[in-house]
């Protein structure tokens, strides 16, 4: 289905004529609001789907200890997306992919950030680190669940080596999007930064993204990537969206991953994820 086809709203949603075998949906601010459980309706169509014979995977900005746990309370089995595309790991430990930062780029990242008093979070090995704790790491932590160490930045530097990404946390959309630029006329032809949120820019490397991970899942499993439905609502959904055969953002996303897409399903809050599942993969 061409791009240049969009239709906003469920009640202009049309028959996708290719199935939907493989189903890849963001979670913070798609499959959940960030900081609550599963609905229940969303826990309900991600079974319906799998009994269905459908694939499906999470793909998403967190680190894999943060993503496995909302693997677990779905209680399902899949190849989960993390580090927007820098490791494709499996619910039960087997490592499909990985691409890590080049150490030297790492380096020269956390230094360029400790110069700018940014606050900067690494995950080598997994693990989450920064300079020293405040407010923004403690918001983090509490967002998805996990605890970090306070390493101080000569630490951060210690531990360079092995990062999936690197994570700026700032204030807002506005100090977001200046890193955003000042990132990418400094290191622009060797990083990908992207917003998860106003508040988060995920940097990887050049060309790492959900798309690339999509891809990767495609052919493991001999599917066309017309046959591969993305869903999600920020800038870092943006590349899967446009990858993938069928791209739907949230009723919550931002203009730009609206302007991306093919269809926008309901919000967030409400349950749009089972809707678009309810659309496109039972054309109900």
């Amino acid at each position: 289905m061409g791009r240049d086809v969009r239709k906003y709203g469920i009640e202009n949603w049309r028959v996708i004529v290719m199935a939907i075998k493989l189903f890849v949906t963001d979670i913070d601010g798609t499959l959940l609001v960030t900081g609550r459980a599963i609905s229940e309706k969303n826990l309900r169509a991600v079974h319906e789907m799998i009994d269905a014979g459908v694939i499906f995977t999470l793909a998403t900005g967190r680190m894999y200890g943060a993503t496995l746990p909302i693997a677990r309370a779905l209680g399902v089995e899949a190849s989960l997306i993390s580090y927007n595309g820098a490791l494709i790991k499996t619910t039960a430990g087997e490592v499909i992919h990985e691409e890590t930062l080049p150490k030297d780029l790492a380096l020269a990242l956390i230094e360029f950030g400790e110069e700018r008093g940014w606050h900067v979070q690494t995950y080598a090995g997994d693990r989450l680190r920064y300079a020293r704790r405040n407010e923004l790491s403690d918001g983090y932590e509490l967002a998805v669940n996990v605890k970090g160490e306070a390493v101080g930045w000569d630490g951060l530097k210690k531990f360079s080596a092995g990062s999936y990404k690197i994570l700026l946390v700032t204030n807002g959309t506005l100090a977001s999007d200046e890193a955003i630029k000042i990132l990418t006329a400094e290191f622009g032809d060797r990083i990908d930064a992207l917003k998860s949120n106003p508040q988060y820019v995920e940097i990887t490397s050049k060309g790492v993204s959900k798309a690339s991970a999509i891809k990767i899942l495609a052919a493991r499993y001999g599917l066309t990537i017309e046959e591969t439905l993305a869903i999600g609502d920020s800038g870092n959904d943006i590349p899967m969206i446009r990858a993938a055969g069928v791209g739907v953002a949230m009723g919550n996303a931002s203009a730009d991953v609206k302007a991306a897409c093919d269809y926008v399903t309901g919000l967030c809050a409400d349950d749009g994820f089972a809707a678009a599942v309810d659309r496109f993969v039972f054309n109900r």
